[in-house]
């Protein structure tokens, strides 16, 4: 199984940067990974949120393949303990789901189309926490729910 981080706009601040980097190299060691960034959309104070949305979904949509499974990280989502997130990693494999793709929106969130395209919407919190900061959040929680599969000391229980 591949999983893929597909996020919109770079993440502008270094040091988290620095730390995301460093949770990819660990990740890597237990499976393929990859993050892919899809531009902000450009001159956006004339258009609306939802315009926004759609031309983002528009990009997100081009960036899925038919057969990939989709999780969407968003606030409304199933909330999991790492505990159950790493069983929903070890099902995904079993299921031998050749990619499975996180989803983490632009600064207003995705349109309605990508909520129900995708198989399953996972909350971290109900707080709000901002586009660039769940990335570093959602490749760690990847790494650790592969370091509880494989009964490694990272995760404290």
């Amino acid at each position: 199984m591949k999983i893929k981080l597909l996020v919109i706009g770079k993440t502008t601040n270094k040091s988290l940067t620095e730390i995301i980097k460093k949770y990819e190299n660990r990740l890597i060691k237990y499976i393929s990974f990859s993050q892919e960034i899809i531009p902000s959309i450009k001159k956006t104070k004339k258009l609306s949120e939802n315009i926004i949305k759609q031309k983002e979904a528009k990009m997100i949509l081009n960036k899925v393949a038919k057969n990939d499974c989709i999780f969407l990280l968003d606030q409304s989502g199933i909330s999991l303990s790492s505990f159950e997130f790493s069983r929903l990693l070890q099902k995904q494999i079993n299921n031998r789901t050749k990619q499975l793709v996180f989803v983490i929106g632009g600064a207003y969130g995705v349109s309605d189309e990508i909520k129900n395209l995708v198989d399953k919407k996972i909350s971290f919190s109900k707080m709000t926490f901002s586009h660039q900061m769940i990335r570093l959040f959602a490749i760690e929680q990847i790494y650790r729910g592969f370091t509880i599969l494989n009964n490694e000391p990272y995760h404290h229980k």
